[in-house]
């Protein structure tokens, strides 16, 4: 179960001990950061201007996701 961080100065830490970090767009302006480190998977909840000058000069690998939303299957 990830691990949600609220203070900017942890979650900036972080980001520098992870291994992947993949950014996750949600509604609006809030972006969610996802941190994997080889202990465990942290969060972080930003705005996108916040988390482009986070991420923005790191050698971590970084994936971009659009939050994608799941309306079930049909039957044809």
């Amino acid at each position: 179960m990830p691990l949600q961080i609220r203070s900017k100065e942890e979650a900036e830490n972080l980001i520098e001990k992870a291994t992947e970090i993949r950014v996750v767009k949600g509604k609006g302006d809030s972006v969610k950061l996802k941190m994997r480190t080889p202990k465990a998977l942290y969060t972080f909840v930003t705005t996108a201007d916040e988390a482009t000058a986070m991420t923005k000069g790191l050698k971590t690998p970084i994936i971009d996701f659009e939050r994608i939303r799941w309306l079930g299957t049909r039957k044809p």
